[in-house]
């Protein structure tokens, strides 16, 4: 005999699957084959701008831009709200030369922070920032400074150290993250090369405008959508608190007239730096709880492996920032993973095959902080 409400079950998570456009086998270390129920799903563009070329529109010529209109700068937000939703939505900004694929399956095609959160009745908002991914649009090209634009993208191994997934000699022994030709290969098609200027200010501002859409929610980040992060709450008050996965590469935010030391590095470019703000802005994270995690093979010394030493810069330059924020009232901490007993993770730390352990902490911090309601 058939049994109605199982093979409903699975029904429902073969079409969510087909929805998501997951073409992977559910792996075993899945919460349990759960099925995910929705209220509803969705996508919408938040911001942008738009410029308007001189001269009047022909059809004789409808493909010169003379009368035509460029829109962009406007970022895309993808997201799902679960039937039993917490009160607070959470909401993913991925990092640089990234998109919202950060979140939504591992390298080896296990369930991302997308679906783990969906399974703790979180609502997901995943969004691309504007120039990348399916925010591809711009109003300004890039200027030409910066090296992760445009195609062909030689950057694989630079990517691939900097990420410290490993060395030349290939991944990290003990590694969290998952060593097989095929997950590398899902990992090196991730990046997504930027098509216009790199603006973090736009960047935090048209954020804001998704808080300011959606209502209050908590923000989670990751690299160098650590630094818009910092930067969102200037502009709106939703933002409820900040879990940062790996901040970095871009600067940290001070008060302007407490601009700390800069954390040197083997290859000065990679150097943590940091930003200087108004008082009555820095202020504005002090009123929230903000955490950082950091991950394993970090440098606790200078070194010519340029990915653990580009990281301990980072690392030291978020004590520092940490530091500012509570030194002025605020709930900021920090965590480094290896110091808990949990080793082996990279700067893709979400994306490895402890992720289920690393997503349970930060549900254990939102407990604590009253914000799972």
């Amino acid at each position: 005999m058939v049994n109605n409400k199982a093979l409903n079950s699975v029904v429902a998570l073969c079409l969510f699957a087909l929805l998501s456009g997951c073409t992977t086998k559910p792996s075993e270390n899945n919460i349990a084959l759960e099925t995910i129920t929705l209220k509803t799903q969705g996508s919408f563009a938040v911001g942008g701008s738009t410029v308007k070329h001189s001269g009047t529109f022909s059809e004789e010529n409808f493909l010169a831009p003379e009368g035509q209109t460029a829109y962009g700068d406007h970022a895309y937000t993808f997201y799902q709200i679960p039937l039993h939703a917490h009160k607070y939505p959470l909401v993913f900004q991925h990092g640089g030369a990234q998109t919202k694929r950060t979140w939504e399956s591992t390298p080896d095609g296990r369930d991302g922070f997308q679906n783990i959160f969906l399974k703790k009745d979180y609502s997901v908002y995943l969004v691309d920032q504007p120039r990348m991914g399916e925010a591809g649009l711009a109003t300004k090209a890039d200027d030409g400074m910066n090296p992760w634009a445009g195609n062909p993208l030689y950057a694989d191994k630079t990517l691939f150290l900097l990420s410290r997934v490993g060395d030349q000699n290939g991944v990290f022994k003990n590694s969290q993250f998952p060593d097989d030709p095929a997950s590398i290969d899902a990992f090196q098609r991730s990046w997504n090369p930027y098509s216009g200027e790199l603006d973090n200010d736009l960047n935090a501002k048209t954020l804001a405008q998704l808080f300011t859409k959606i209502g209050p929610g908590i923000l989670i980040t990751h690299s160098m959508g650590g630094t818009i992060g910092w930067r969102t709450p200037f502009y709106t008050e939703n933002v409820k608190a900040i879990v940062a996965y790996e901040p970095g590469g871009t600067p940290f935010i001070f008060p302007e007239n407490e601009m700390p030391t800069p954390v040197s590095t083997t290859f000065a470019p990679l150097a943590a730096s940091a930003l200087g703000v108004p008082m009555n802005d820095f202020l504005k994270l002090t009123q929230i709880p903000i955490i950082l995690y950091y991950g394993d093979y970090i440098a606790d010394k200078a070194t010519s492996a340029v990915g653990p030493d580009k990281w301990r810069s980072e690392y030291e330059m978020a004590k520092q920032f940490v530091a500012a924020v509570n030194r002025h009232g605020g709930d900021a901490t920090l965590v480094h993973l290896p110091d808990i007993g949990i080793k082996g993770n990279s700067h893709f730390l979400m994306a490895e095959k402890n992720n289920l352990q690393l997503a349970d902490l930060m549900s254990q911090w939102l407990h604590s902080k009253g914000l799972d309601k």
